[in-house]
Order: C-alpha cells, then structure tokens, then sequence
C-alpha cells in the first residue's frame, strides 16, 4: 500500500463546525501502543478489529477498546485477511514476503509460509474457493493459497502493481493494478486471470470497494477521484472528487454509501440519488487517516492514524510522535 506522508493540519474551529452540521460523528478514539507505520485493518463478526502495525497485529474488542490480543514477531504488515469458517486469519508480512497463519480464538500463529512473490501487501480470503490471495507488489503477481492446508498452490501473473481486491464470493477476484490504473478480475476457479480494464480518468487506484448487489465495484485514486465501474456493461460509468492521499474504501450495504479515506485528514462520503453520484460530505478526520475499515454489522468506520514531529530539513518524511498511535471511532447519528 502506499506510503502517505502529511502536509496540512486542519483548523480546529473548521472541524468542530463540521462535527455539529454533519451526519455523522467521532465517538471514541482508541490508542494503541507502539510508534510504527499502519496499513489495512480488518474485523470479524464478532467485532473484533485486527489492526496491522508496523511488526504486529493488534486485536481489540471494539465494544470496549480493549487490546484482546497481540501477533507479533512479523517484518512489515500490511494486510489481516479473515476466514471465520476455517477459524483463521492470514496476515501479509511484506519485508520477509511470508503469511503469517493465526488461530482467531487464541491469536497464536498456527504457520508461516513463504510466497512466491515479493512484497505481499493486499490479502484476501475467498469462501467460495476456500483460497488466500497474496497480492505482491514487487513482483507483480499474486500468490495463491489453500486455506485448509495453508500451502502455495499457485502464482498468478498480473499485468501489474496489485492493490487492494474484493471477492463477489461467486467465483471471481477483482483487484487494482496501481501502475497501469486499470482493473483485473481474477477467476477464482481456475486461478487465472479473466479480463482487464482501464479506469481512466482515474491515475494509480489504491482503495476498492464493491456493491455487488448494485453491479458496481469503487477504486478511489492518486489523482483525487473515485470511479465507477459497472460490471454488467464493464465501462466506467462516473467519476466523483474526493480528498488527496486517500488509501481505502468502503461500502455500506445499508446506507449504500461509500467511503474514501483520505491521508489529507477528511473522509468523503458519496452517495446515489438514483441517477448519479456525489458528495454527500466530506467529513474532517485526522492528518494520516488513509485507511479504513467498516464494521457490517454496525456500521461504525474505523481510521488508524498518529501524530507526526515536524518534518526535519533534509527528511523526506516526518516522524511518527511516539505515543499517539490512536483508532478514529465514527458512527452515523
């Protein structure tokens, strides 16, 4: 995923203006131990939110805030891919290029296995093929799993730098390709690529989300858009602005919203008014706010984030302020 680095800070009248008029609000902010960077964070149906963090994940009950558990011993993660039927989850360990197999009761790693690829970033597990899919950056391909035995079963070549994937739980794998801003669907059967598609205007798509229901699947990208794509006519069909830096996206089957989380510190909410999309709000979050996660059930979103030091001359990066690593809480009113 890629690294957002911050430029701005939000004015804090501007916000709580914003707080009041909005249709939504920051209920909690949950702050974790550790000063490493963040990528994806994942949740099961039992609210539990596994959060990746720099060499661990942390687990947390998000009915409390309470820290259930913590996988360590991991070398840059980016992704926790959950397969609850199996008990399972399969963690993205991207310098080492390993899976991380974990038990979802005790939160012990249960395997380690290599991929075949380089730099796994985005995970995903698939019901319907009872696969894990690693999608690896560096080598452009994706790496296949057996979720029953934990074993490499195959390599797909993608035409690529792999982003982040959605299943339709049906047979097929849908994933961005950053560098060539395109759109790749995967046939989960036979483990092969089906088709490709440019997003164009969209530049260098990072963040997917699906309303498969709907037929349309959402990549928010480089260059401040969110596109539309419908599957049945397989064209971009609308493009809506969105924040800079943004990172994840997220559907929400019972408002039919979408989300962009944006590092610019907003969060743009799009919606449907039958005939088109648009903006509905773009709600101020958190400098670094790039991520997302929203829980199905209750529809809350959560943002990993921290503080940051000035940036030092000759850095390319600020630092991360120790201690402030914090989990943004949003709920609609």
């Amino acid at each position: 995923m890629k690294k957002i680095f911050l430029v701005m800070l939000l004015s804090i009248a501007v916000f709580g203006y914003a707080q009041n008029d909005s249709q939504y609000k920051i209920i909690n902010k949950i702050h974790l131990p550790g000063d490493d960077s963040w990528d994806y964070l994942s949740i099961d149906s039992r609210g539990h939110l596994y959060v990746s963090h720099g060499t661990m994940v942390q687990v947390i009950d998000t009915k409390n805030g309470n820290i259930l558990g913590t996988i360590e011993n991991l070398n840059g993660v980016h992704g926790i891919a959950l397969a609850e039927n199996l008990n399972k989850g399969f963690i993205s360990s991207g310098r080492d290029s390993i899976v991380a197999v974990f038990d979802l009761n005790t939160f012990n790693v249960i395997a380690r296995e290599k991929v075949t690829g380089a730099n796994p970033d985005a995970i995903l597990y698939d019901p319907f093929s009872n696969k894990v899919f690693t999608f690896n950056g560096w080598s452009k391909d994706a790496t296949v799993l057996d979720a029953m035995t934990n074993k490499v079963v195959s390599t797909i070549r993608l035409e690529g730098k792999p982003e982040f994937s959605v299943t339709d739980k049906k047979g097929k794998v849908y994933v961005n390709i950053e560098d060539k801003s395109m759109l790749t669907c995967i046939d989960t059967k036979n483990l092969a690529v089906l088709k490709s598609w440019s997003i164009k205007p969209g530049e260098e798509p990072s963040g997917l989300a699906a309303d498969f229901a709907g037929g349309k699947l959402f990549s928010v990208c480089a260059n401040k858009l969110m596109i539309v794509f419908n599957l049945k006519t397989e064209k971009v069909v609308d493009s809506i602005p969105i924040g800079s830096r943004t990172d994840g996206a997220a559907f929400d089957e019972k408002s039919k919203r979408i989300f962009s989380s944006n590092g610019d510190g907003t969060l743009t909410v799009v919606g449907n008014d039958g005939n088109k999309f648009k903006v509905l709000e773009t709600f101020p979050t958190q400098i670094g706010a790039r991520t997302i996660c929203l829980d199905p059930n209750t529809h809350h979103i959560f943002l990993p984030t921290a503080d940051y030091e000035p940036l030092v001359a000759g850095e390319k990066r600020p630092k991360i302020k120790a201690g402030t690593f914090t989990i943004i809480e949003i709920i609609p009113k």
